[in-house]
């Protein structure tokens, strides 16, 4: 028995789908997804003046939607493109070409000059815009609940 040799079997072929390492990399995007996302707000982050009533304007949150920014040291930008005021009617109006909505909305640094701001509204009325939204922030009242929070019912005594 010494000179013979055990043959071992291999096992047989396991016919099920590990599913593992794609959870794996699926998780992994799903936490590279939700660190980016809030990273890509749409054009020039600017400080907005603060109001109590604000309008809702959804029309702002479009892809399309062309948006106008004014930041606090006066520098004007076209969507994610900066633009002196000037230039804004001609590029204004090829954007607006074969849209049925021309609405343009203009967001200003609450500590932006007003002349800037002027001098924009004036030159987007030049190029044509029927509607102009400026958008601004609600002001978050100290003790009330955030919008769309249920309201807390009074105490019983």
């Amino acid at each position: 028995m010494t000179g013979e040799k055990k043959k071992f079997k291999a096992p047989p072929p396991v016919a099920d789908i590990n599913v593992t390492p794609m959870v794996d990399v699926m998780l992994v995007m799903l936490i590279i997804f939700m660190v980016i996302t809030p990273m890509l707000s749409k054009g020039v982050s600017v400080d907005m003046a603060k109001t109590k009533n604000p309008i809702a304007m959804q029309a702002a949150d479009k892809s399309d939607a062309i948006v106008c920014a004014i930041t606090r040291d006066g520098k004007t930008w076209l969507g994610t493109t900066q633009t002196n005021p000037e230039d804004m009617p001609a590029k204004v109006k090829d954007m607006l070409t074969n849209r049925l909505d021309h609405t343009v909305f203009v967001k200003a640094d609450q500590r932006a000059r007003y002349e800037r701001v002027v001098d924009v509204v004036d030159n987007l009325r030049a190029a044509g815009v029927d509607q102009l939204g400026l958008l601004t922030e609600q002001i978050q009242e100290k003790g009330a609940p955030a919008p769309g929070a249920p309201a807390e019912a009074p105490a019983a005594k």
